[in-house]
């Protein structure tokens, strides 16, 4: 196990050298998307229209912040559990998306677009929300703020700790 510090915009090209296992300090760009926002980003899609944000290369933390505090620039935004989206991330990881952040382990039909498409799957810590929070320098929410915390929201992240769980090899902290 070693520990990286990764841009986003470096996952397409890193994704190949990441290992289940890795500890990653992740800085950059990421979406936040829960089942709400990720069903209406399916209807977007299946309509043709314009998406909030760019599949290619993407990276989508689902989570659902919680208000900001004064002084910081998000709440509490610990992961929710992943498999919630497992019906969706095929489709969107097949369209360019190469991350996903979240906790606990993925479907078969998951792990397999993850290899299939060079991604990766990282988990963050479950209950840790305000340490997650240290993380994040700002926050827009671009789409869907009628949604409240399930709005899409873009922040940039430095040096979020997470694990890779899920590699595009084949390797699976959940199966050790």
């Amino acid at each position: 196990m070693s520990e990286i510090h990764l841009h986003t915009s470096q996952i397409s090209e890193m994704a190949p050298k990441l290992s289940a296992g890795d500890r990653v300090l992740l800085s950059g760009t990421i979406y936040t998307a829960r089942d709400a926002a990720h069903k209406r980003i399916f209807a977007l899609l299946d309509e043709g229209k314009e998406l909030p944000f760019p599949l290619e290369g993407s990276c989508v933390y689902y989570a659902g912040p919680t208000p900001t505090p004064e002084g910081m620039a998000i709440g509490s935004c610990g992961p929710t559990t992943s498999s919630r989206m497992d019906v969706f991330a095929p489709r969107l990881l097949d369209l360019g998306m190469k991350c996903m952040i979240g906790k606990g382990q993925r479907s078969k039909e998951v792990i397999e677009a993850i290899q299939c498409n060079g991604g990766v799957y990282l988990c963050a810590v479950g209950g840790a929300g305000a340490l997650a929070a240290k993380a994040v320098k700002s926050l827009e929410v671009i789409a869907f703020p009628e949604l409240g915390c399930e709005s899409v929201k873009r922040l940039e992240i430095e040096d979020f700790p997470l694990l890779v769980a899920i590699d595009c090899h084949g390797g699976n902290l959940f199966e050790r």
